[in-house]
């Protein structure tokens, strides 16, 4: 807890000076109110149209106004959906969808599920509505947070991933059964994010449930994964989890590589772990010295260091918002207008686009509702106040509404030349998207929390402090208090660091002329305005057949090339 609260107060010793009035936003003439209230409509246009015409499966179809299983059939929307609802300030609908995912999800089914999207989407998506549940005013059971319903349904989901963390070198295979574990003739080729994508919430889950295993697997991958690097410090985008040898050797910090980097910063930062860190920095050199070329980042070879794809990929957008976070804020800006750049000249990011051409590449020309551009955005904001990234959020907004609007929801744009749409809205949409527009638009939101407001709970282990502020994200945007981490340990000495900090923390406000108080028990969004209900039937209806359906796979099976190197996870031809 010490670690914890002390960079608490060291976030609100750094709090930026509220902005003169009549600049920023203001003075460009921007209603950030009005758009915070479009993002709000957007959300709920397409949650409804999802509980209306596709729940209980993963997905909605929002051309066809029908459903579909995407990811392992665990109604993926209602999970990743959950958080932002609290955000949006809707805790009636929080309470009602917390039920039916109690009483509707279930992970012992024979499905083929990847092990990276599960445990993001999921496993995350349950963490943290399980950390927000008091806030929403849901009656928790004695113990909270250290038990409860989310939680063991988290907990249970993670651990159908853990036989696919049973290799020769504790790096994960990419897909796993959930009734059978990891089929006999399985690929061992996984991307790098697909390896080094855990240790928010599987740290999370050991710190809560007091099981070691889930960190003591995600800390093993991430060591493989940084023994393996080459001697020039670059990883590649595909390695054999069996021998550890690189399938693909492109280096770069886009698709199928991403979120480990994202990682290894994130999970410093909620476990104060400096072994983490510093195993980012000496990436962070490597990547600058090979692969950064006028505040773009192109994809090299990672033995040599030569340029192999001269490409920037829309997945590499949440870079500048990580650069922020270790107080890299000129880097960040300069590369973020870079990619502005490209936003302002489609209307979205297409997933690659050749810098030296100035266009998108062949088959590449889609954009998906991605939110990595729009995250960066919400992060710098925060840091700047910088009216030109409120601007990125209204021409996303524009963008969004006018392009991929349709009657039963948000399509995905197939090809952002002509905004042809294809037929899907993928479940990030609600988690991620919609998620960092409403934060950016939203100064006030409880997200933002600068600690001067707080819950003190009691568990089995003493007092803890909840909601102080400081949440990470995990990389599908599922907010985590870290100060949750210690509220489960038995340890007195940090009870007793705990009460002194918090003693020092209220001195320091009470200096500053700053009001210190406690969150009432129920806890609702103190960011959010006018709270809405959806109603509260919808989604409750259960489909008359399912079918068991394999999910797409997180970093597919596929002979690699120089163009096919680095397309990761995400980029599957047949979407």
């Amino acid at each position: 807890m010490l670690w914890s609260l002390g960079s608490l107060l060291c976030l609100w010793a750094l709090r930026l000076p509220a902005l003169p009035a009549g600049t920023g936003a203001a003075a460009r003439g921007l209603d950030v109110a009005s758009y915070r209230e479009r993002v709000r409509a957007m959300f709920y246009h397409a949650y409804e149209h999802y509980l209306e015409s596709a729940f209980p499966y993963d997905e909605l179809r929002p051309l066809t106004c029908d459903g579909q299983d995407t990811w392992g059939s665990f109604s993926l929307t209602l999970i990743d959906a959950l958080d932002t609802l609290l955000i949006l300030g809707n805790v009636s609908e929080f309470q009602r969808v917390v039920n039916v995912l109690q009483e509707g999800v279930d992970f012992d089914i024979d499905v083929n599920a990847s092990v990276f999207e599960t445990n993001i989407r999921v496993v995350g998506g349950l963490l943290s509505a399980h950390l927000l549940s008091k806030k929403a005013g849901v009656e928790v059971e004695v113990g909270w947070p250290c038990s409860g319903p989310l939680l063991r349904m988290a907990e249970e989901a993670a651990r159908k991933l853990l036989p696919a963390f049973q290799t020769p070198t504790g790096m994960p295979y990419g897909t796993v059964n959930l009734l059978h574990g990891v089929n006999p003739g399985e690929t061992p080729v996984t991307c790098t994010a697909g390896i080094g994508t855990f240790i928010v919430e599987f740290a999370t889950l050991s710190h809560l449930t007091g099981d070691p295993v889930f960190e003591d697997v995600a800390r093993k991958a991430l060591k493989a994964l940084w023994k393996n690097r080459s001697d020039i410090g670059l990883v590649g985008n595909h390695i054999d989890v069996i021998t550890a040898k690189w399938v693909a050797q492109d280096a770069g910090i886009g698709a199928g590589v991403d979120s480990y980097f994202e990682y290894l910063v994130k999970g410093a930062i909620l476990l104060q772990d400096k072994e983490l860190m510093s195993m980012f920095l000496e990436y962070n050199k490597a990547i600058k010295n090979y692969t950064k070329f006028d505040d773009w980042y192109l994809w090299v070879q990672m033995y040599k260091g030569t340029v192999s794809m001269p490409v920037f990929q829309s997945l590499e957008a949440y870079w500048p918002g990580l650069q922020s976070l270790i107080g890299d804020v000129q880097n960040a800006m300069r590369t973020f207008l870079n990619y502005y750049t490209v936003w302002k000249q489609f209307g979205g990011l297409p997933e690659f686009y050749n810098i030296p051409q100035g266009y998108t590449v062949d088959k590449r020309e889609g954009y998906p509702l991605r939110p990595e551009l729009i995250e960066s955005a919400m992060y710098l904001y925060r840091a700047t106040r910088d009216p030109t990234l409120l601007e990125l959020g209204r021409d996303a907004v524009e963008s969004i509404e006018k392009i991929s609007k349709v009657d039963c929801g948000f399509a995905t744009i197939k090809d952002l030349r002509d905004h042809r749409l294809d037929n899907r809205m993928e479940s990030f949409f609600l988690a991620e998207t919609v998620k960092y527009l409403y934060l950016l638009f939203d100064p006030d939101n409880f997200i933002h929390n600068d600690g001067s407001v707080f819950d003190v709970v009691i568990t089995p282990y003493g007092e803890c402090i909840l909601n102080a502020g400081g949440y990470v994200f995990n990389t599908e945007a599922h907010p985590i208090d870290p100060a949750a981490l210690h509220c489960c340990r038995k340890q007195k000495e940090e009870q007793w660091e705990v009460e002194d900090l918090m003693r020092e923390f209220y001195s320091l406000k009470k200096n500053k002329k700053f009001t210190l108080k406690r969150a009432s028990d129920r806890g609702e969004g103190e960011g959010a305005k006018d709270p809405e209900d959806a109603s509260s039937e919808k989604g409750g209806e259960k489909r008359n057949s399912k079918k068991n359906s394999h999910s797409l796979l997180s970093c597919p099976s596929q002979s690699f090339n120089s163009k096919l190197a680095v397309l990761g996870q995400v980029f599957l031809d047949n979407t």
